[in-house]
C-alpha cells in the first residue's frame, strides 16, 4: 500500500518546480519566461527565510519536533530540502542560459569583462575608476577589522589576498548600492551590457592593492526572517513600534543560505562558512546571476516586440453591475459578484466611496491584511471617517514582509479618525470582510464583502480572486458579530452561516465531509470539490481519506502545497487533484460539499492548512444565489478541464503537465476572454 501523505517542505519544492517550467516552456512567449526565473528564485528566497529559517530554529533549539504527517525531523527534512534544491537549482542555471542565448536573438546581450572588446574594455576601465570606485566601501578582515554584517540578498565580492609575507586575507566589498546602475551599457549602441557586480569583481585587485588575488567570487546571503512576533511581545511596549522594531531585527537574522558565482578555493568557503556561521552543505553555487530582477529591466528593453510579452489583458467592467446607479442599491436587489483579474475591482471601490458620502451609513468596518502601495481602500476609509462615520479597521500588523506598509497605513487611518485593532493575541486576523451598516426605512440594513483575496488594486490585476457582495440580512448579522469578537480581542464561538475560523470553519467542514461520507454509505450520489492554494491540514487530509474509501468523488484544483496524495488504491483512489501554474496566480478559494440541487458553495479566505484553520481568523461565505452558484461551479469545471496549465498529480505526488488532446483549455485565458465577449455585449445592447 502506497503512502498518503507527503511532506508539506517537499510539496512545495515541486510547486516551485512547476514555477520553473514556465520558465522551460516554448510555448510561453520569451520575456515572460524570464519573470517566471525571477519568480522562482524570489519564492525560493522567502522559502528559505521562512520554512528553512523555521526548521532550524527547530533544531537549534533541539525541538524533537516531527512533521505529522511524514514523521521527518527537523534535520530530515532540511537535508531533503537541500538535496532537492541543488537539483531545481542546476535546472534553473540552464533555463536562465538558454533563455539569454534567445535574447541575444534579439539584440541584447549580457556579457563577461574578457567578451568586451578593445575600446569596451576601454570604457569599462574608465566606467570603473570614475562611477564605482569612488563609492565603494571595502574591508580587509582581520583582527582590527571584524567580518563584517552581511545583508540579506545582497550582492557582495569576495576576494582571497596574499600579503607580502605569504599570509592571507579575505577582502570584501558590497555590490549592491543605489547610486550604482546594476545593467552597464556598453558604448555603441549595440546591446551590449555588463553586471556591476561582474565589473567590480573584475577589477577587485585595483581595490586591495599591495595584495596578491588567489581567489574571487561574488556571493549572496539569504537570512532567516522567522520571528514569532506573539512570543516576544511585551504588553507595556506599543505594539506599532514594537513590530517596527521587529522588523529591523529580522534584518540581522542569522544565514539559512550562502550563494556563490565561482568556484573558490575549499579553504575559503569553509572560512565563510564559519565567519558566517553556516554548514558548507547550505552552499550553492550558481552559474546564473545571483540575483536575477535585472531580467525587468530587459524586458524594458524588448517591450518593441509583442511578441515576447503575452497579449495584453485589461480587467473587464462586470456585467453584475449597471452604470449610473448607486452599487449599494444593486446589491440589495440581489447578490452580486466579482471575478479578479478578469473583472475589474472598480465596483468594490464605488462601493467604498459611496458608503463614505451615503449619509444613511453609520459604520464601515474592515480586515486589512496587504494592500497596494498606493491605495484606494485606505483613501476611502479616510474620506468616510472624515465624513463622520465609525471606521474599524484591523490592520493585521504581522502580515509577512508586509509590515512596514501596514504600520504606515494604520497611521494615516488612525490620523483620519478611523479604529484600529492591531489583530488579535495568537492569531493572525486573515479574513477579507468588509461590513457597511447602514439604516434603511425598515430600519438596520448590511452590505457584507466577502473575498477570496486582499484588498489590493495591484494585485487583483495579477491573482484570479472572488469577491460576493450580499444584502443578506444574517449574514451581514454574522458579520457584524465577528467585529464585536474582533473589537473586544475575542474569537468567535460559533456561527449558522459563515465559516469562521479558528473556532468554524474546520470543525464544519469536517461536518460536511462526513455527511457526503453517509450519503456514499447509504449509495447515493456524492461529490467534494475543493479549490485551494493548499492543503496541509491532517484532521481534514484524513476525513478526506476516509470520503474517498467511502466512494465519494473529490476533486481538488491545489496550486501549492498539497500533503495529500491521490490515487493511491484502496485509499485516495477516488482522489483526483490538479494545479495550475499560468499567467495569473490563482488565488482563490471555492468548497463544494453535495451534487445537484442539494451542493453547498463556499468562497473564503483560507487554505486547508492548520495555520488557516485553527490558527487564524478566516472566513469564508456561503453562495446562496443560483445564478452566483452557476458562475462558481462554471469556473472551477473550466479548470478542471484545463489541459494547457494544469499539471495532475499521480499516486507517487509526482506532477505531469497534461497531455493536450482534443480541444487545447486554458482556463485563466478562456475566463478573460469570457469577460471581455460579456462586457461587448453589453456595450452592444447599450447602443
Amino acid at each position: 500500500m502506497g503512502t498518503i501523505y507527503m511532506n508539506r517542505e517537499l510539496s512545495w519544492l515541486k510547486f516551485n518546480e512547476r514555477v520553473l517550467e514556465e520558465a522551460e516552456n516554448h510555448e510561453v512567449p520569451l520575456c515572460e519566461r524570464m519573470s517566471f526565473i525571477s519568480i522562482y528564485q524570489s519564492n525560493l528566497d522567502e522559502f528559505f527565510m521562512v520554512r528553512v529559517g523555521s526548521l532550524q530554529d527547530q533544531m537549534l533549539l533541539n525541538q524533537k519536533i516531527r512533521d505529522n504527517k511524514t514523521n521527518m525531523t527537523a534535520e530530515e527534512q532540511i537535508k531533503a530540502i537541500l538535496k532537492e534544491v541543488k537539483r531545481l537549482n542546476k535546472r534553473k542555471d540552464e533555463a536562465y542560459e538558454n533563455l539569454m542565448e534567445k535574447v541575444a536573438g534579439y539584440g541584447i546581450e549580457l556579457i563577461r569583462f574578457q567578451d568586451a572588446d578593445a575600446e569596451e574594455k576601454k570604457y569599462l576601465e574608465q566606467y570603473f575608476k570614475q562611477d564605482i570606485l569612488p563609492l565603494s566601501s571595502p574591508t580587509v578582515v582581520g583582527k582590527r577589522q571584524p567580518f563584517p554584517f552581511l545583508r540579506n540578498k545582497e550582492i557582495y565580492a569576495v576576494v582571497v589576498l596574499e600579503t607580502k609575507n605569504g599570509k592571507e586575507r579575505l577582502g570584501i566589498i558590497p555590490c549592491t548600492n543605489n547610486m550604482l546602475e546594476r545593467l552597464i551599457e556598453l558604448p555603441g549602441g549595440k546591446g551590449r551590457y555588463m553586471l556591476s557586480e561582474e565589473l567590480i569583481l573584475h577589477y577587485i585587485g585595483e581595490v586591495f592593492k599591495g595584495y596578491k588575488v588567489k581567489g574571487k567570487s561574488l556571493i549572496r546571503v539569504v537570512r532567516n526572517a522567522d520571528i514569532d512576533a506573539d512570543a516576544l511581545y511585551d504588553e507595556d511596549l506599543d505594539y506599532r513600534e514594537f513590530m517596527a522594531d521587529l522588523m529591523k531585527e529580522r534584518k540581522k537574522l542569522s544565514p539559512v543560505r550562502l550563494d556563490m558565482s565561482r568556484e573558490i578555493d575549499g579553504n575559503v568557503v569553509e572560512t565563510l562558512c564559519r565567519y558566517l556561521e553556516i554548514t558548507p552543505s547550505r552552499v550553492f553555487r550558481s552559474k546564473a546571476p545571483l540575483d536575477v530582477s535585472f531580467i525587468f529591466q530587459i524586458q524594458d528593453l524588448l517591450r518593441m516586440n509583442p511578441e515576447l510579452f503575452y497579449e495584453k489583458r485589461v480587467p473587464q467592467k462586470s456585467s453584475d453591475f449597471r452604470d449610473g446607479k448607486s452599487i449599494l442599491e444593486q446589491i440589495r436587489e440581489e447578490d452580486r459578484f466579482l471575478s479578479y483579474p478578469y473583472e475589474s475591482i472598480r465596483p468594490f471601490l464605488n462601493m467604498l466611496n459611496e458608503a463614505a458620502e451615503d449619509d444613511h451609513v453609520i459604520s464601515i468596518k474592515m480586515t486589512l491584511y496587504r494592500l497596494a502601495k498606493q491605495s484606494k481602500v485606505i483613501e476611502a476609509l479616510c474620506e468616510a471617517a472624515e465624513n463622520g462615520k465609525e471606521v474599524v479597521v484591523l490592520v493585521e500588523l504581522r502580515a509577512r514582509f508586509d509590515e512596514e506598509n501596514n504600520i504606515r497605513w494604520s497611521r494615516m487611518l488612525e490620523k483620519a479618525g478611523c479604529q484600529i485593532i492591531y489583530g488579535l493575541e495568537g492569531y493572525k486576523v486573515h479574513s477579507k470582510l468588509c461590513l457597511i451598516t447602514r439604516r434603511g426605512e425598515d430600519g438596520i440594513e448590511y452590505i457584507t464583502q466577502i473575498g477570496t483575496g486582499n484588498y489590493n488594486e495591484k494585485t487583483a490585476r495579477l491573482y484570479t480572486d472572488l469577491s460576493l457582495m450580499t444584502a443578506n440580512e444574517q449574514i451581514g448579522m454574522e458579520a457584524a458579530r465577528v467585529f464585536q469578537a474582533l473589537t473586544k480581542g475575542e474569537i468567535v464561538e460559533e456561527t449558522e452561516h459563515l465559516l469562521v475560523a479558528p473556532k468554524c470553519l474546520q470543525s464544519k467542514v469536517t461536518d460536511m465531509i462526513d455527511e457526503e461520507i453517509r450519503r456514499a454509505r447509504n449509495g447515493e450520489e456524492t461529490y467534494i470539490g475543493l479549490k485551494l492554494n493548499s492543503l496541509t491540514d491532517k484532521r481534514i487530509i484524513d476525513k478526506l481519506v476516509e470520503a474517498s474509501c467511502a466512494g465519494v468523488r473529490i476533486d481538488m484544483i491545489v496550486r501549492g502545497i498539497c500533503c495529500l496524495i491521490p490515487g493511491v488504491e484502496g485509499q485516495t483512489e477516488n482522489i483526483h487533484v490538479i494545479s495550475i501554474v499560468g499567467r495569473f496566480l490563482e488565488h482563490s478559494r471555492i468548497y463544494i460539499f453535495g451534487c445537484g440541487e442539494r451542493a453547498k458553495y463556499y468562497i473564503g479566505s483560507a487554505d486547508f492548512m492548520t495555520r488557516n484553520t485553527v490558527k487564524r481568523v478566516e472566513v469564508a461565505a456561503p453562495v446562496y444565489s443560483g445564478k452566483i452558484k452557476q458562475r462558481v461551479r462554471g469556473i472551477f469545471d473550466l479548470m478542471l478541464r484545463d489541459n494547457k496549465k494544469a499539471r495532475e498529480e499521480d499516486a507517487e505526488g509526482n506532477y505531469t503537465l497534461r497531455k493536450c488532446e482534443g480541444e487545447p483549455v486554458n482556463a485563466q485565458e478562456q475566463l478573460y476572454q469570457e469577460a471581455y465577449d460579456r462586457a461587448a455585449a453589453r456595450g452592444q445592447a447599450a447602443e
